[in-house]
């Protein structure tokens, strides 16, 4: 939704740390349609306030750590940093330069409960008035790429999509 549709997945996976059959530690590397390259990597056995539970204050069991990002989508003209909603930006400037300073603001936003909300919605478009914010098309893409992924893994190659 953020980049374009993906082109092709590469992945790897690694048990290393506390030796399960499961994986513990993934990364994933994205070649979208439109030319530009994503990485993902997920590992549970990291000692890292920078994951969705810590950040995003979802589940209130986890600490929360306000001060920190689990994403960041990163651009030619500035960057996003998620759950802050962070922006840094060439503000003004004709072109990017790292010879430039950068500008920082955050996009405002109220945190809900996303369960209730989705909940919420789920109702609405069950009774017919709403339509899915998720076409169910886009959940097949998603489900594409997660089985391209885990091909990836299988192969140690690049996947098309």
């Amino acid at each position: 939704m953020l980049c374009g549709e993906i082109e092709s997945v590469q992945a790897i996976v690694s048990s290393a740390i506390r030796g399960y059959p499961v994986e513990d530690t993934a990364v994933a590397i994205f070649r979208f349609k439109n030319g530009a390259l994503g990485s993902f990597m997920l590992s549970d056995t990291t000692s890292s306030a920078r994951n969705w539970e810590h950040t995003s204050g979802e589940n209130k069991a986890y600490p929360q750590s306000d001060d920190e990002d689990c994403y960041v989508v990163g651009g030619v003209n500035g960057s996003l940093a998620i759950p802050s909603m962070k922006i840094k930006n060439y503000s003004g400037a004709q072109e990017s330069s790292w010879w430039l300073p950068m500008s920082s603001h955050i996009h405002s936003f109220h945190r809900e409960d996303p369960l209730v909300l989705q909940m919420a919605h789920f109702g609405r478009v069950i009774a017919g008035k709403e339509m899915p914010l998720v076409s169910a098309e886009d959940g097949l893409e998603n489900l594409r790429v997660i089985d391209a992924i885990a091909r990836a893994i299988a192969s140690g190659g690049t996947i098309n999509l």
